[in-house]
């Protein structure tokens, strides 16, 4: 469901992308690339790809290059199908951000944040308020706030791991779904492909 012209235009043209445009150029050897050579490079470096797909997730913009399919336009026998897909699709937005790693998603980094933010704190305490004779609580009530942020980064890994999970199923569901309703002559998929992105433009 994403639409590898457009992912070479917006690395090509797009500033968001810089980093992996630098990383086609490394791997060209040149400065200028062309749409069809990053579209090369991709295919023999899929970390491209992921690396594009990871950009947008962090952006939250989605990965799915399609729209939802016109339910109006379409014929009785096809209506039914057709919502389904719309409804896949939706739910494939929202979960999507849990197909980013765990480790480099932002609930790790605002988990540590607010541990450094924690010790900060147990220091000012103990140091500058001279709270000497309190630190063996204080320390114990730091302790246990890593202990409290361990089980809620280990929930949270289980989270992303089930709707990870859930998010391929559905992705490989909705495809067979597609070419289905493409195949009864329902639809044309390349109708329904979102060859720009508006946040962007």
């Amino acid at each position: 469901m994403i639409y590898l012209k457009r992912v070479a235009l917006e690395i090509k043209t797009v500033g968001l992308y810089d980093l992996v445009l630098q990383d086609v150029q490394k791997i060209a050897g040149k400065n200028r690339v062309s749409e069809d050579e990053i579209l090369e490079i991709m295919e023999s470096n899929p970390q491209i790809l992921e690396d594009y797909k990871q950009i947008n997730i962090e952006y939250n913009l989605s990965n799915i290059h399609l729209r939802n399919i016109d339910i109006e336009s379409l014929e009785n026998e096809c209506k039914d199908e057709a919502n389904e897909i719309n409804d896949n699709l939706e739910h494939l937005r929202e979960i999507e951000k849990y197909t980013l790693d765990f480790e480099q998603s932002s609930i790790l980094v605002i988990i540590f944040s607010i541990e450094f933010f924690v010790l900060f704190s147990v220091q000012y305490f103990i140091v500058l308020l001279d709270l000497k004779e309190w630190q063996i609580l204080i320390y114990s009530l730091f302790a246990s706030s890593i202990v409290v942020a361990w089980m809620y980064a280990n929930k949270e890994r289980k989270i992303f791991a089930k709707n990870a999970k859930i998010y391929e199923e559905k992705y490989e569901e909705t495809l067979r779904q597609i070419e289905k309703l493409e195949d009864d002559g329902c639809i044309k998929k390349s109708d329904l492909i979102i060859k720009e992105c508006e946040e962007h433009v």
